[in-house]
């Protein structure tokens, strides 16, 4: 389904006359989306502005990953972090003087570690970087800002200090939406400074186009069981991904071949001939199953087992949605979209259990509806909900065999289910956002995959919103 107002923004004619007129019509940015599998330098020649406050222990972590990414640093204050890495991957860092920059100055990316703030009077470091610096983001740019967790901290000034870097980014992530740009946070345990890497990596390429306004929280939970990949990370993993014949399914698919994935499709009977297309196009397998079906547990683990030795990545795609407000709602309206979107993922997952390798990753649909609610969707709500308090057991119960467990939320995506809404509510739930349009299939399927590489493994038992900042929930 077109946007007709992303479409429009494209003309730059159109653009200046809906500014001329003053028209009340929010002009969306055109994202800038990878395309492929993941390179080795997908920072190449983007100039990054770093800042830090303090003694800068989570830039002086970074520094290696951002180099080695083919990043151009430009460092406010002291660059010895990236004096090493310079050398190696032919990447100095240049000092920035906030106070002469020059006019056109534009930066992809501007970093900022503010995880040695340890007072609110503190806060006053992220004006002096950002104030000068915000008009400097380019197109499709990208804020991120480096903290500890609040509940980390020894003392209530530090954990204040810390929190309020969640209200920041949120609000910076409504300024430079109208741009394209992103803004998000990443907060790092004491302990895990060495998975910051990967996770910073995603969240500056323009493969991270539609997630903004959101914390991550990196930890030391998972134990590590293999080493982190770059390009195809996922040579010789089996995945499964339930619901691949089409949409959100597909598109991860895909993905996860392009890394060097064997992925098995699952999905309906009923879906066989797009389904065996799918696969077919994948070099993957196929795997037909109503996972409503009560032998369906046994029936999965066992194909993965004989076929394939095992799984080493779970995608829990497949879901449906039976609108009706309460008052309407019919029991099986409720009972189906229960058991679909969430009964069936705790069956699958107990019967893999034996049947998913140490190191593995599983990553299962939430939604946004999960976490702020929605008219007419109690069930399809209370199902995503459910989902959340899923992964965050889970996460805990694996961790000890290096498996982690997340939760995708995506916002409005266009989709054949968003194509089939009521075009006054199609729109409103497009403009809702940060980035004011629906963001695409491939945007959920880039955030699963990287879930499902080894670079993701500081995150697990994380809702990440794949949403473009909506307004609606947290």
């Amino acid at each position: 389904m077109s946007d007709f107002l992303l479409d429009l923004s494209q003309n730059p004619r159109a653009r200046q006359l809906v500014k001329t007129l003053g028209l009340p019509l929010p002009m969306p940015e055109k994202l800038e989306r990878a395309k492929g599998p993941w390179e080795e330098r997908p920072l190449h020649d983007r100039a990054i502005a770093i800042g830090l406050a303090g003694s800068g222990a989570l830039i002086a972590a970074l520094a290696p990953t951002l180099q080695r990414c083919g990043a151009d640093p430009h460092v406010v204050g002291d660059a010895t972090a990236f004096a090493e890495g310079g050398e190696a991957f032919g990447r100095p860092a240049h000092v920035l003087d906030l106070a002469a920059l020059p006019e056109a100055a534009r930066f992809w990316g501007l970093v900022f570690d503010a995880s040695a703030i340890a007072q609110p009077a503190e806060l006053r470091a992220l004006y002096d970087f950002f104030h000068p610096l915000v008009r400097t983001i380019a197109r499709s740019g990208r804020a991120v800002v480096l903290g500890r967790p609040p509940a980390s901290c020894g003392d209530a000034a530090s954990a204040a200090a810390q929190a309020a870097l969640e209200g920041f980014v949120r609000s910076l992530a409504k300024e430079v939406g109208k741009r394209g740009a992103t803004a998000t946070l990443a907060y790092v345990e004491p302990g895990a400074e060495g998975r910051l890497g990967g996770t910073a990596r995603f969240l500056l390429s323009p493969r991270s186009a539609f997630v903004s306004g959101q914390p991550l929280h990196l930890s030391a939970e998972a134990k590590d069981v293999y080493a982190n990949g770059g390009v195809r990370s996922l040579e010789g993993k089996v995945a499964l991904v339930t619901g691949a014949a089409r949409g959100i399914g597909e598109a991860t698919a895909r993905l996860l071949a392009a890394e060097g994935a064997k992925v098995v499709c699952l999905d309906r009977p009923d879906d066989d001939t797009l389904l065996s297309r799918v696969a077919r196009d994948l070099g993957g397998g196929v795997l037909l199953a109503d996972v409503t079906d009560p032998e369906a547990p046994k029936k999965i683990a066992e194909e993965l087992r004989s076929r394939y030795g095992g799984v080493d990545i779970v995608v829990h795609n497949a879901g449906v949605t039976r609108d009706r407000t309460l008052a309407n709602m019919k029991p099986e309206g409720w009972d189906g979209c229960i058991d679909i979107n969430l009964g069936a993922v705790v069956r699958i997952t107990a019967a893999l259990e034996d049947v998913l390798r140490d190191g593995g990753r599983i990553v299962c649909l939430s939604s946004v509806a999960g976490i702020a609610g929605n008219l007419g969707q109690t069930n399809y709500a209370a199902s995503k909900a459910g989902i959340v308090g899923f992964v965050r057991n889970q996460a805990r119960a694996l961790a000890k065999r290096g498996i982690t467990v997340n939760a995708i939320a995506p916002g409005f995506i266009e989709t054949r289910l968003t194509a089939a809404i009521p075009i006054v509510i199609r729109e409103v739930g497009r403009r809702l956002s940060n980035l004011g349009q629906g963001g695409q299939p491939e945007d959920v399927g880039q955030a699963i995959t990287f879930l499902a590489t080894p670079a993701s493994q500081g995150l697990t038992g994380q809702v990440l919103r794949v949403c473009g900042g909506a307004f609606i929930g947290a």
